[in-house]
């Protein structure tokens, strides 16, 4: 039976690389650029949840310290749709935020992303496609206090994706940051302490009173959540779509 091209999941042939793809956000995302038919890699400091998930889609694994530049060198080759996911958390005032986890932590979200897009940029111009997908935060557009890196590291993301927006619109390649509010993950879960010790306040109390106290719709954003706005960001009906930032915060930032 000869198949139609509209059968033809959007991503078949397409290659795609996913940061920080071990688990959350990430694992969410992997399976959903695999459903739409790109062989993903799964680029994590985690040997175990990046085989796992290669395993679980059908991609492979790039086992691989973000936070070491010497450590990118010679990548995974190929790379049609790039996700730049990885990230790291510290909840702590800037008196006594170390500085050597303030540089950590922009190297991960910024000079990271920033290498990899130079990587990928030649490529993609070449084959006149790519799809680059900045999954940035709500503090990306806004601030919140004790997070001095995180919000510093979002904020300077979201002018990289702008400036390749720019940059690769001519040649194809469109870049696009995705700003969801807190998401149900393990990222999210290790806050909770940190969270609680710094505002005063019991532990249970935090998800409501801290986290999702901007909020109209009052629950965390699904990994799945995330990962259905990218697969529509690298697909066809997103050709136009280049420079923007789309929030998931449940109206955070509608205040």
């Amino acid at each position: 039976m000869t198949t139609r091209a509209e059968d033809t999941p959007p991503l078949t042939g397409r290659t795609a690389l996913v940061t920080g793809g071990a688990s959350g956000i990430g694992a969410a995302i992997a399976h959903r650029l695999a459903d739409l038919g790109a062989r993903v890699t799964i680029a994590d400091v985690d040997p175990a949840g990046a085989e796992s998930v290669a395993q679980e889609i059908g991609g492979d694994a790039w086992v691989v310290d973000l936070s070491d530049p010497d450590a990118l060198t010679g990548g995974p080759g190929r790379v049609d749709v790039l996700i730049n996911n990885a990230g790291i958390q510290r909840v702590s005032p800037i008196v006594d935020f170390e500085p050597e986890i303030f540089h950590k932590m922009l190297m991960i979200m910024v000079e990271t992303p920033f290498r990899l897009i130079q990587s990928a940029l030649p490529g993609m111009y070449e084959r006149g496609f790519g799809r680059i997908v900045n999954i940035s935060s709500v503090h990306g557009l806004r601030a919140s206090e004790f997070k001095s890196a995180y919000v510093t590291a979002k904020h300077a993301l979201e002018g990289l994706s702008k400036v390749t927006a720019l940059e690769g619109g001519p040649h194809g390649v469109t870049s696009n940051c995705i700003n969801p509010g807190y998401v149900r993950t393990p990222l999210v879960e290790k806050q909770i302490a940190d969270q609680a010790r710094i505002h005063g306040i019991d532990e249970s109390q935090v998800v409501e009173t801290i986290m999702l106290t901007h909020n109209a719709i009052k629950r965390l954003v699904e990994p799945g959540e995330v990962a259905s706005l990218v697969g529509w960001l690298v697909g066809p009906d997103a050709a136009m779509v280049n420079g923007a930032s789309y929030t998931m915060d449940g109206g955070w930032t509608a205040q």
